[in-house]
């Protein structure tokens, strides 16, 4: 089913791109993810993804960097009790407050893939 205003498919999964939570008290993706599932009217997956090791800060890193940096970044969460969620042939709406090279959110996606997400799509409310 089509998102309204929108060209394509309706994403099966609505998720946000994992954060460290003790930088600002808040995860505000999060926010923003439970919101869009909401309107969506689709499943909210929060904290599927997790970080394998701190990158510091990316800010003052050139494209490139921010780049090699994140890959690798993200895996699956491992849950204590029963299977990783499948997202085999599903699509994926992945959610992030600010998209600047894009770099986070395609480690983001390759972690999805490796759970069988067919497409992933981004929604960034800044740049």
């Amino acid at each position: 089913m089509p998102v309204p205003g929108s060209r394509g498919p309706r994403p099966a999964r609505a998720l946000e791109a994992p954060r460290p939570l003790l930088v600002r008290g808040y995860n505000q993706a999060e926010l923003l993810a439970e919101q869009v599932a909401r309107r969506l009217r689709r499943p909210h997956l929060p904290r599927i993804l997790r970080r394998l090791r701190a990158t510091g800060k990316q800010a003052f890193l050139t494209r490139e960097s921010r780049i090699a940096n994140s890959a690798g970044l993200f895996a699956p969460v491992r849950p204590v009790f029963g299977p990783a969620p499948d997202l085999s042939g599903r699509s994926v709406l992945l959610v992030d407050d600010v998209v600047t090279t894009g770099a986070t959110a395609s480690a983001c996606a390759a972690a999805l893939r490796r759970l069988g997400a067919k497409d992933v799509v981004v929604l960034a409310v800044g740049r």
